[in-house]
């Protein structure tokens, strides 16, 4: 395989997926989600509990960040989408939030080159509005420049909010209804889906949140209505790969029933059921 050509004076010295020695458990291809959903939680507690500020902490993240992605990689993840920061985010102070706007550029502008020379494929879900043109320009960047790569594809959501994704689509397909390009009867989840930031983004088979708080905090909600939940209790600067594959091997035990019954007969499913009145 042909080296990838550095982009950037500031990328980061190159490193191989296995370079912490560690390997995946073996699963069968179809225990594997396909799309894993993380919330990255935790580097504010873990930055108070050792005394330091939260840009630290979200410092610290960047590490686990880069594991996380190496190791979705290395057990055959597909997509991989991280909320790396939300509509919400904008309520924190000033400081912090000038600090997540740098800190989410200079992280694509360090990493872009070590993602693209692991086939990782970027790709930016989220609003324009307020979103500093500086980060736009990296997102939009990395996008071009790792769009032919197909090994895993790590959705970055930045100035993201679940109600916020689903009100955009609905009101741009209000006004197509308006100018009569569209009939209202023709309104589907289908063309929902079409108008959402990333209309192929697979739905979410795994929704994994660290730091032991139990929410989904308005991510993916559109995506995520059958995903399966797993919540630990591990403040993100300490997550690990060895974390993620724990959470798929619990996913790899749980029966996926998608508003089925356990014990249904495979024959009746999906059969019609008339009202006998």
């Amino acid at each position: 395989m042909t080296p990838v050509r550095k982009t950037s004076p500031l990328a980061e010295p190159f490193r191989p997926l296995d370079w912490t020695g560690l390997y995946p458990p073996e699963l069968p291809k179809s225990a594997v989600p396909d799309h894993v959903a993380v919330v990255m939680d935790g580097n504010g507690r873990w930055a108070n509990q050792r005394g330091l500020t939260r840009v630290e902490g979200h410092r610290a993240g960047e590490a686990a960040l880069l594991d996380v992605v190496a190791g979705a990689i290395q057990i055959g993840v597909k997509h991989l989408s991280v909320y790396a920061f939300s509509t919400e985010n904008w309520k924190r102070s000033p400081d912090e939030v000038r600090f997540l706007m740098g800190f989410n550029r200079e992280v694509l502008h360090r990493r872009r080159d070590q993602l693209n020379e692991w086939g990782v494929r970027i790709r930016w879900s989220g609003r324009r509005p307020r979103l500093w043109a500086s980060v736009i320009k990296e997102l939009q960047y990395a996008e071009r420049l790792t769009q032919g790569n197909s090994t895993l594809t790590l959705t970055m959501c930045v100035n993201y909010g679940g109600r916020n994704e689903i009100t955009d689509a609905v009101r741009a397909i209000a006004d197509e209804v308006a100018a009569g390009r569209i009939r209202p009867s023709a309104v589907s989840e289908k063309l929902i889906q079409r108008h959402l930031y990333v209309p192929d983004l697979p739905d979410v088979d795994l929704f994994v949140r660290s730091s032991g708080e139990q929410r989904t905090s308005n991510f993916l909600p559109w995506q995520s209505a059958y995903a399966e939940m797993v919540f630990l209790d591990r403040l993100w600067p300490d997550f690990t790969r060895v974390d993620l594959w724990g959470a798929i091997e619990h996913y790899a035990g749980r029966n996926r029933r998608f508003g089925g019954a356990v014990d249904a007969p495979s024959e009746s499913r999906g059969s019609s059921v008339a009202d006998p009145e």
